[in-house]
C-alpha cells in the first residue's frame, strides 16, 4: 500500500510540474475513468442489462471526461468527441460480428483450473461481455488519436486561415500517418508485456507454435490488438474530415 501511494505521489508532482492545471486535471480523470470501469463491471453483472448499450454510455462518459474534463469544452474537443463515438459505433458492430464468428468469447483451457471452483452460470452473453471488453481496451487509444490531431489541425488553421478544407484534410491524415505505427505498436508491446509471463509458460509447457497461436487466450488478445488498431486506423480520417469540416465551415461564418 505504501508503495502505491509513494508512486501516486511521485505521477501526481511529475503531472503538475509538466503539465500544471491540465496535469492536475489529468491525474483526477484516471480516477474518474476508474470509477466509470469499476460501475460498468459492477452492472454487468445485472442479467437484465444489456453489456452493448452499458458498454457504449461507458464510453460516452469515459470519452467525455478525458476530452471535456482535461481539455475543457472547445470546438476540437467536441469534433474530437464527435468523431470518437461515431468510430466506436462503426467498430462495436465489427467487433460484435467478428467475436461471435471467432468464439473467443468465455475463458481458455489455461484460465479453467483457476476458475473450477467457481460456476459460469451467471446469466450474462459472454459474446456480448467479450465485445465489451475489446471496446473498453481501444477508448483509450481511440479519444487520444482523435485529440492529437484535432488539435494541431486548429492550430495550423490558426496560423494558415486561409487555408482550403481539402488541404486542412490533408494534414491532418499527415498527422494521422505518424501517429498510426506508433500507437499501433504501443499496444502491441503493452500485450507482450503483461502477458510475458503466459509466454513464458507456454515455452515452458514446450508448446508448439501453432497451439499457441490456436490458444484462447492468445487469440483473444491478438485480436484485441488488431481491434484496436482498426480502431485507430479508422479514426484517423474521421477526425481529419469533421475536424475540417466544422473548422473551415466556423471560419467562413465569421467571415460573413
Amino acid at each position: 500500500m505504501n508503495v502505491l501511494v509513494i508512486l501516486g505521489a511521485i505521477l501526481f508532482i511529475l503531472m503538475i510540474l509538466i503539465g500544471g492545471k491540465k496535469g492536475a486535471r489529468s491525474f483526477i480523470a484516471l480516477f474518474l475513468n476508474f470509477g466509470v470501469l469499476f460501475l460498468t463491471i459492477l452492472f454487468m453483472t445485472d442479467p437484465t442489462v444489456d453489456p452493448i448499450v452499458l458498454t457504449l454510455i461507458a464510453s460516452i462518459v469515459i470519452s467525455c471526461i478525458t476530452l471535456f474534463y482535461i481539455n475543457e469544452v472547445n470546438r476540437k474537443t467536441i469534433t474530437a468527441f464527435i468523431s470518437t463515438m461515431i468510430t466506436i459505433v462503426i467498430l462495436l458492430l465489427f467487433i460484435l460480428i467478428m467475436t461471435e464468428n471467432a468464439m473467443i468469447q468465455g475463458f481458455g483451457e489455461e484460465e479453467a483450473e483457476e476458475l473450477s471452483i467457481f460456476s459460469l452460470y451467471i446469466g450474462v452473453d459472454f459474446v456480448k461481455i467479450g465485445a465489451a471488453v475489446i471496446i473498453m481496451s481501444t477508448i483509450g487509444a481511440i479519444t487520444d488519436v482523435a485529440i492529437a490531431i484535432a488539435s494541431p489541425m486548429r492550430e495550423i488553421l490558426n496560423h494558415n486561415p486561409l487555408i482550403s478544407r481539402k488541404e486542412l484534410f490533408k494534414f491532418g491524415l499527415s498527422i494521422g500517418k505518424d501517429i498510426l505505427g506508433t500507437n499501433t505498436n504501443t499496444l502491441f508491446f503493452a500485450f507482450f508485456g503483461g502477458y510475458l509471463g503466459l509466454l513464458i509458460w507456454f515455452k515452458d509447457l514446450s508448446y508448439p507454435i501453432g497451439t499457441i497461436v490456436n490458444s484462447k487466450v492468445f487469440s483473444a488478445e491478438m485480436i484485441t490488438i488488431f481491434c484496436a488498431g482498426i480502431g485507430i486506423a479508422l479514426i484517423i480520417p474521421i477526425t481529419s474530415w469533421i475536424t475540417a469540416y466544422f473548422f473551415v465551415k466556423a471560419r467562413d461564418n465569421n467571415v460573413e
